[in-house]
């Protein structure tokens, strides 16, 4: 099992732009395996490459159980409706509470592992789920989409956290 660490805000590889994927190599393989066992471990919806330190244009998204690979994927909106709703991130230590308009419907279009061309149309926690995980590929954290009092609120939540790890440390 290669399960990764989960980089957290803070660490600039976050805040990188991906690069495309040329080719399906032995490294995007061990990429997606490393992406899928981590995502396993740490129970989320989705993860995208950055998230553990890899600035490659590959996410994944758990759909009924089931892993969904992406390369290179490109988001265009289908439906100008925005919907705002609850979302938190593994990179931001899991703090939710924090509402983010998201579009409610868009059209991803990507290749697989096997280089073939995929499209999905997503609606609702979906289209959400497509939309954070492509901006991690962009390197923009969902706070990005919050207003000025509630990203100084997350972050104030972000400290908090990040001295209760550093206190539980210097036992």
């Amino acid at each position: 099992m290669a399960v990764k660490e989960v980089r957290k805000i803070g660490d600039p590889v976050l805040r990188e732009k991906s690069k495309k994927v040329e080719k399906i190599d032995e490294s995007v393989m061990q990429l997606v395996k490393d992406l899928t066992d981590t995502l396993k471990e740490t129970g989320g919806v989705g993860m995208a490459a950055p998230q553990i330190g890899i600035t490659r244009r590959v996410l994944i998204v758990n759909v009924d159980n089931k892993i969904h690979v992406f390369i290179n994927p490109e988001i265009e909106v289908l439906d100008d409706q925005k919907i705002k709703s609850d979302e938190g991130c593994l990179s931001i230590y899991s703090i939710k509470d924090f509402n983010v308009k998201r579009f409610s419907k868009v059209r991803v279009r990507a290749k697989n592992l096997k280089w073939k061309d995929v499209e999905i149309i997503a609606e609702g926690l979906l289209a959400r789920i497509f939309q954070h995980e492509i901006d991690h590929l962009s390197g923009v954290l969902f706070m990005d989409h919050l207003d000025r009092k509630s990203k100084q609120e997350l972050l104030s939540r972000v400290n908090d956290i990040k001295l209760n790890i550093c206190d539980r440390g210097s036992i």
